[in-house]
């Protein structure tokens, strides 16, 4: 398969306005078309940032965080656990502070 950083990108713009389209006209708050747009972003990030890296050897600022299964384990009536987990590089907030700081 031949990756095409263009094609890729074309696809990530398409699904950030399918994802704000989608959040716009909600329908109600587990409206599963949010759902599916948001799973199409984030399937399309990562064949971007996967292409970039092929192409141009580049990755983009972003990351994608992995979900917790913290409420799953609330629901089974045990106590969700903390995840003390040293691969993190970042937190959401540390990551947004560093991107806002960079782009001054």
């Amino acid at each position: 398969m031949t990756v095409d950083p263009r094609a890729a990108l074309d696809r990530l713009i398409a699904a950030l306005e399918a994802h704000f389209n989608a959040v716009a006209s909600r329908r109600g708050e587990d409206d599963p078309g949010v759902d599916d747009a948001y799973d199409v972003l984030a399937d399309a990030f990562e064949a971007y940032d996967d292409a970039l890296g092929t192409v141009y050897s580049e990755a983009t600022p972003f990351y994608l965080a992995e979900e917790d299964d913290d409420e799953d384990d609330e629901s089974d009536g045990g106590e969700a656990e903390e995840s003390d987990d040293e691969d993190d590089e970042y937190d959401d907030d540390v990551l947004v502070d560093e991107l806002t700081t960079e782009d001054r």
